[in-house]
């Protein structure tokens, strides 16, 4: 079989991992995102380009491992495959994610291909923000879309990322349509989006989409430290990390539109 040398930037692969899909999974993340969300947990996600992290706070700067990689789709695929017995016992497969993988279309859509030729649950996490094109080439491919959802209010989506919430609601509603299996997934961003006023926005447009569920992500400060590496601000310093129990109101809020609302 001849070899595909479909090239992406990467920066990490991550096996046996829970959190990204059903079973166990190997996660692929993508360089380079489209959003500038001032939270993000993983900021050397967001440039395209590698990068080369260093600690300023030591003496002298103490350089660190380059972030991003090329790697080819065979590569990629090899390593995926070396965990094939987990995956047939658990319902795991691979998970494309990032950064935004649909930054990357043309390799992200070989992976895609190549990983349904090996007969492998797929599944994205992804912003959702592409053009309609890219997304339905993609979407043909995966099982699974864990979609966010960051702000309700087109101006604040605006404001908190850089971009419209417009085409990410749009590409949400096609794939809903299409009988993909589909979890919107809500950041609780302290200021940004944790009012309950805000729970009752996302109520709406989970329902203008046709959605019937939401995983709720409590704010944590995990990735902070990756910002001084980087060299960058960390707009959400000194901002307390939440917890689900000081979100039971604003769950609340979901359940009773009847959009099964969990953590």
């Amino acid at each position: 079989m001849e070899k595909n040398c479909q090239l992406g930037t990467i920066f990490n692969i991550q096996k046996f991992s829970l959190d990204d899909g059903p079973g166990i999974r190997t996660v692929v993340f993508f360089k380079g995102c489209p959003l500038r969300c001032a939270w993000c947990a993983n900021p050397e996600s967001q440039s395209p380009q590698l990068e080369i992290p260093w600690d300023k706070r030591k003496a002298p700067p103490h350089f660190l491992k380059l972030k991003g990689e090329r790697k080819n789709v065979d590569d990629i695929v090899r390593l995926v495959m070396q965990d094939e017995p987990f995956y047939q016992k658990s319902g795991g497969g691979v998970t494309l994610s990032g950064g935004e993988p649909m930054l990357q279309p043309e390799f992200a859509l070989a992976l895609l291909q190549a990983c349904k030729e090996k007969r492998l649950h797929t599944a994205m996490e992804t912003t959702g923000f592409a053009p309609p094109d890219t997304f339905r080439r993609l979407l043909e491919h995966l099982d699974l879309l864990l979609f966010d959802i960051k702000h309700w209010d087109e101006g604040k989506h605006r404001e908190y990322t850089g971009v419209s919430n417009l085409p990410i609601l749009a590409n949400m509603k096609y794939a809903l349509q299409q009988g993909k299996e589909v979890l919107p997934r809500l950041p609780v961003i302290p200021g940004v989006n944790a009012g309950l006023e805000d729970a009752k926005g996302f109520v709406l447009r989970l329902r203008e989409v046709g959605a019937n569920q939401v995983q709720l992500l409590p704010f944590h400060q995990f990735g902070e430290n990756k910002y001084h590496l980087l060299g960058k601000s960390y707009a959400f310093k000194n901002v307390k990390t939440l917890h689900p129990k000081e979100l039971e109101e604003y769950r609340q809020i979901f359940l009773a539109a009847r959009i099964e609302a969990f953590f």
